[in-house]
């Protein structure tokens, strides 16, 4: 073999190894290519099984923040509704018993105010008649009867006034008309209620009496009276007379 041929044999070895590692090279890039676009697709497969997760995640949470909030919204509904019972039972057993109460209490309260302004206007005109009848049968006697009507004029009053009258009359005015043939005569032109309350009651009252002394003419007088009554056993009995 010349030099010649040596040298070209060298040079198709030197090509044949270049091209052997060309395509060894290629081949491990095509691998490295393929290693890669498998780690990329198992790289993708995780994301997307990560996605899915994430999404099965988020449709649990999402459930169960819808169950929650149902569950909220029934727990609301029941307490909406034992506070409407509640409500009702409050309404049912306390307010309407006590409005009843308070309607029977000022039904009650104007029934009796009614009955006190009735009974006041029944005493006021009650006992002014008495004082008027009254203040006559203590004023009025005749010499001939005057112990008879003073005595029984004893029974139309009460109290100390009672007492004093007894006394007056028993020691003076009764001997006296005796003796001076003294007579009285009284009227009442004019009377008024100051105050009633069905036990006691106040009358203004104007007297008018006319007196006779023996032969003599007789003597005009009038004067105003304070009368206090009292209420004794269903009649009216003058307490106090205070001339005014």
């Amino acid at each position: 073999m010349s030099k010649d041929d040596a040298e070209v044999n060298a040079e198709k070895v030197a090509t044949i190894l270049e091209d052997d590692t060309a395509v060894a090279a290629e081949t491990k890039v095509d691998e490295a290519a393929e290693v890669k676009k498998t780690e990329d697709a198992g790289e993708a497969d995780a994301e997307v099984k990560k996605t899915e997760d994430a999404d099965g995640a988020d449709e649990a949470d999402n459930a169960d923040k819808a169950d929650e909030s149902a569950d909220k919204a029934d727990e609301a509904d029941g307490v909406t509704s034992k506070r409407h019972i509640q409500w009702s039972r409050v309404v049912s057993f306390g307010l309407l018993p006590a409005l009843a109460l308070v309607l029977v209490l000022g039904a009650g309260y104007l029934k009796w105010q009614d009955n006190s302004v009735r009974a006041g206007q029944i005493a006021a005109i009650t006992s002014v008649a008495a004082a008027k009848d009254t203040t006559i049968a203590l004023l009025s006697y005749h010499p001939d009867t005057v112990e008879e009507q003073l005595v029984a004029a004893r029974d139309l009053l009460t109290g100390d006034f009672r007492e004093s009258y007894i006394a007056l009359t028993t020691d003076v005015v009764i001997p006296g008309a005796k003796e001076q043939r003294i007579a009285a005569v009284a009227s009442v032109p004019a009377a008024a209620s100051v105050s009633a309350t069905p036990t006691e009651a106040v009358a203004l009252v104007f007297v008018n009496q006319t007196v006779s002394v023996g032969q003599d003419p007789p003597t005009d007088t009038a004067s105003s009276v304070r009368v206090t009554l009292q209420k004794v056993d269903d009649r009216w009995l003058i307490s106090k007379f205070d001339p005014v």
